[in-house]
Order: C-alpha cells, then structure tokens, then sequence
C-alpha cells in the first residue's frame, strides 16, 4: 500500500505556525519593555515615563567635554576609565570623599563659568523626582540647608538629573545611602536619604536613568530626597537653574559667577563666630551652657541634639 503526503498542506501549516510565533514573541516583547525589574519586585512603566530624551554622546564646547574623549572627535561616548575621569576637577576624583573642594578655586573671585544644561545635540536635564518642595535651599533655624527637599515614598524611583559619571555611591552618613554624580557639563549633584541604590561608582549613567530608590535613611524624619547641585565641591542654589514649580529648567545655558555664591560667605562668617568645646568627665550641658554664658536649648539648637542626650567625653559641640 502507498502512502501519499500532501506537501502543499504541511507548508501551509508550518507558515501559520511560524506565523503564530511571530506575533507571539511581539507581544512578550512589547510586554517585557515596559516592565523593568527591581529586585523581586516588577515595576511598570508607562510610555512616557520611558521616553528616550537621553543621549550617549557629548560635544567638545561642553565644559567638561575635552576630558573624556579626544580632542579629535567631534562627538564620542564617555571612556569610562580613571585616566579620564580623574583629569577633570584638576584630577580630584573620589569614590570615598562626599565633597572635592579646590583650594584654588575661590567662589568670591571667580570668573563667569559657562554650563551647558540642554542642547539640541542630545543634553537634557530629567528632573530626579517631581513632587512637593518639602524643604528649600537657605537658613532652617540654625542650619544653612545646601539642597532642596522633594518629597516621595519609600521606594519611588530616583533619577539621574544630567548625563554623567556615578563618583559615589555609599552610605555618607547624616546623608543615609548617597549617590553623588559628576556631570560633563561640570556641576556634581547629590541625592541623598535613599534607602536603595542601583548604581555603582565609576558607572556611567544618562539623563533619566533610575539610579535609586526614596528612602528614608541618616539624618532624616520622614521619606524624601534631598538634592543638591555642587560645582567644586561648593553647593549653588538649585532655584537658580530649575524651577522647581513645573520641574523644567530655566534656561539652555546659564552662566555661574561669583554671585551665585555670595550665600557662602556669610556662611563661612557666621561659622566662624562659633566656639567649640570639647566635652571632659563631669561635664553637662548646664555646665557648659553657665561657662559661655548661653543656655541649653542653644546648644541643643546649635548640635541638633536634645537637653536629655548623653554627651560622650571627647565629642566637640558648638
């Protein structure tokens, strides 16, 4: 007996078959590109929190630009190497030390610094979380407060502000679990109180790109992010470049000059009329508050500490 196989029937289904898996595998996929997955925990993210407004390349007139590819290169990707990294900031990089300071930059005498925040060539600035100002850059009480506080919930994402470098990412104490990233546009932010980080120093991050978690981790009262904007280590009012009222910046380019930094100085006086005490055996905060003719609740107010805390022999107070 002969067995006839109908050829034309077994590719007719293979093509619906192979058919099938085509649409199939379009469909995971477009699936698995919203999903992202922190941990064990899948998070969702809708198209427009996804959007591509980050780009990979940077142009030499940008103000750190020339240390990180060369000079021959009309556009290049970062060199993700200590050679290059450490060339900028006269060669200060870090991956311990929360902020490089210059001992030859001076805010008070400093020329007019050119800082690309966004171009048409692919730069941009993605706000690293927009919800309520808790607390504002300036004086709180006794404190002069460097950053802005924002708002969140205990694992809500945090982005990266600028393209750039990951220089820390540790625990930094009163900040909790800091990232600290150096941009080539030439500023260094800060995010801090984390309570998760998904960066590693020396990685290179873009705009936009989630780098940690909120939290509520060191000095801290409640779940926020606290973000700074440094350049040289010294901290610049972040209202001067974002308005925090819409969480876009001011202006494309803007242009730092010693009066952004008028703020410092009057820091650095006030500071400078503290007295310090180192505490001995038997001291109390009475004692001590009798000796420089003040009372305790300055003191507390002047240590962020309580009437009630425990004073360690050896600690210095203001």
């Amino acid at each position: 007996m002969q067995i006839f196989i109908d050829i034309s029937f077994i590719k007719q289904v293979t093509i619906k078959i192979l058919f099938l898996l085509i649409i199939l595998f379009s469909f995971q996929s477009k699936i698995f590109a919203q999903v992202g997955q922190e941990d064990s925990v899948f998070v969702i993210e809708s198209e427009s929190d996804s959007m591509n407004l980050i780009s990979g390349y940077f142009e030499v007139y940008d103000s750190l630009g020339v240390f990180f590819f060369g000079a021959d290169s009309s556009s290049a990707s970062i060199v993700n190497s200590p050679d290059s990294l450490t060339k900028a900031y006269g060669g200060n990089w870090s991956n311990d030390v929360l902020f490089l300071f210059n001992k030859d930059f001076d805010p008070s005498k400093m020329d007019s610094i050119k800082i690309v925040l966004q171009d048409n060539e692919g730069h941009c600035f993605y706000p690293p979380r927009v919800d309520v100002i808790n607390s504002n850059f300036g004086w709180r009480r006794w404190q002069f407060h460097y950053g802005m506080d924002i708002n969140l919930k205990r694992g809500d994402t945090v982005r990266c502000a600028f393209d750039g470098v990951v220089r820390i990412s540790k625990w930094g104490w009163g900040y909790g679990n800091v990232i600290v990233i150096r941009h080539l546009n030439g500023l260094e932010t800060l995010y801090g109180h984390l309570s998760a980080s998904k960066v590693v120093a020396n990685q290179t991050v873009k705009a936009g790109d989630v780098i940690g978690l909120g939290g509520s981790t060191g000095r801290s009262t409640g779940p926020h992010l606290h973000f700074e904007i440094r350049y040289f280590g010294v901290p610049i009012n972040p209202n001067t470049l974002i308005d925090f009222s819409n969480f876009t910046i001011l202006k494309d380019t803007v242009y730092l000059t010693k009066r952004n930094f008028q703020y410092y100085n009057n820091v650095k006086k006030i500071a400078g009329n503290y007295k310090y005490y180192t505490v001995k055996k038997g001291d109390t905060l009475s004692k001590i508050a009798v000796y420089f003719g003040t009372n305790v609740n300055a003191i507390c107010m002047l240590n962020g500490i309580r009437p009630t805390t425990v004073l360690n022999i050896g600690r210095t107070i203001r």
